[in-house]
């Protein structure tokens, strides 16, 4: 995976490399999965979420450029995975989610896989976590409409937001960078992923093709 998927699409930061060789990603998919886990694509978890493919978790990851002790905060947490990797960088990591289920299974995951530096919470993650905020690293596992302004704002001064911008027919990666009270944005890869529902994203019943 990591050397046919992701370092030869170049990825480049060894570090993000080495975390994905080193997370189980076969214990973050469904049980009638795990013949699929290291494949390039991505796998449903339900009937609207999925866990993205190896090169898209590794492409947000180094466009985030985790340092170690740096405080992440994750909108949907999905299976765990991302949480997992961002962990595994050294992150302090706060990672909401919408599907009480999930974030049920995924708490009790991360804590059985020893990743204590995570934090599952159940809630609207468009709304962001002002409890804990600002972040250093702020990553969307789910495509918006537009970036919402309320994660914008938890975001350090010097912060990344990654986050998946489009409808139905085309999305696309952008990096924001808070530098003081100002935003740049850059472009980075096409993709495809399910839709961020909630009070800044899409309405509950918005029809995305997966």
């Amino acid at each position: 995976m990591v050397e046919h998927q992701i370092r030869r699409r170049g990825i480049r930061d060894e570090r993000v490399l080495q975390a994905m060789f080193e997370v189980p990603r076969h214990e973050f998919v469904p049980m009638g999965a795990i013949e699929n886990a290291y494949e390039d694509r991505p796998i449903a978890l339900g009937s609207s979420e999925a866990i993205s493919q190896p090169y898209i978790v590794a492409a947000m990851t180094e466009a985030a450029r985790v340092a170690p002790g740096a405080k992440a905060l994750e909108i949907g947490t999905g299976s765990g995975y991302q949480a997992a990797i961002l962990a595994h960088l050294g992150a302090r990591v706060y990672t909401l989610e919408r599907n009480f289920e999930l974030a049920q299974v995924a708490r009790a995951r991360l804590a059985r896989l020893d990743y204590p530096r995570v934090e599952v919470i159940w809630g609207d993650g468009t709304e962001g976590y002002p409890e804990a905020a600002p972040y250093d690293v702020i990553l969307v596992t789910a495509a918006a409409p537009e970036v919402p302004e309320t994660l914008k704002s938890e975001l350090a001064d010097g912060g990344r937001l990654i986050i998946p911008v489009g409808d139905n027919h085309h999305q696309q990666l952008e990096l924001v960078t808070r530098q003081g009270s100002g935003f740049t944005t850059r472009f980075l890869d096409p993709c495809m992923f399910v839709p961020l529902v909630g009070k800044h994203g899409w309405p509950e019943k918005h029809d995305v093709i997966h």
